[in-house]
């Protein structure tokens, strides 16, 4: 079992296509590294391209970085969907918030910084950090 971190979209957005004091949160809690999943990736496209008009260039530069700052990031698997069934049942999160949980939990981490979710709740060993509260 591993102690990184595991990060939620919004940290992710801070970091890379936002600015401000969230930013600079974002970007040095990033540059301790940490593990982020396929999700978190597609998710930040969507809000990079939706919501802030970033070019995809942009988009690949962020990536890009964040790749050697997380390495490979977490797939999405059927085992990792079934935990995040339970995780949503039992707890009351949107599946799609189960699913990172449940992705933080697989990859063995102990902390997910997240701004969206309930601060200091512990899921599946997994402390949810809000790092801006």
């Amino acid at each position: 079992m591993t102690a990184e971190a595991f990060f939620d979209t919004n940290l992710v957005v801070y970091a890379f296509i936002d600015s401000g004091d969230r930013s600079e949160v974002a970007e040095r809690l990033l540059a301790n590294g940490g593990i982020v999943s396929i999700q978190v990736l597609n998710e930040f496209i969507s809000v990079a391209r939706r919501k802030r008009a970033s070019t995809w260039t942009d988009i690949r530069t962020a990536l890009a970085t964040l790749g050697t700052l997380c390495g490979e990031p977490r797939p999405l698997t059927a085992t990792t969907h079934d935990a995040a069934l339970n995780i949503a049942e039992r707890y009351g999160y949107h599946i799609y918030d189960a699913l990172i949980i449940a992705s933080a939990a697989e990859a063995g981490c102990r902390t997910l910084y997240t701004e969206d979710m309930a601060n200091g709740q512990v899921i599946e060993g997994v402390r949810l950090t809000n790092p801006f509260a």
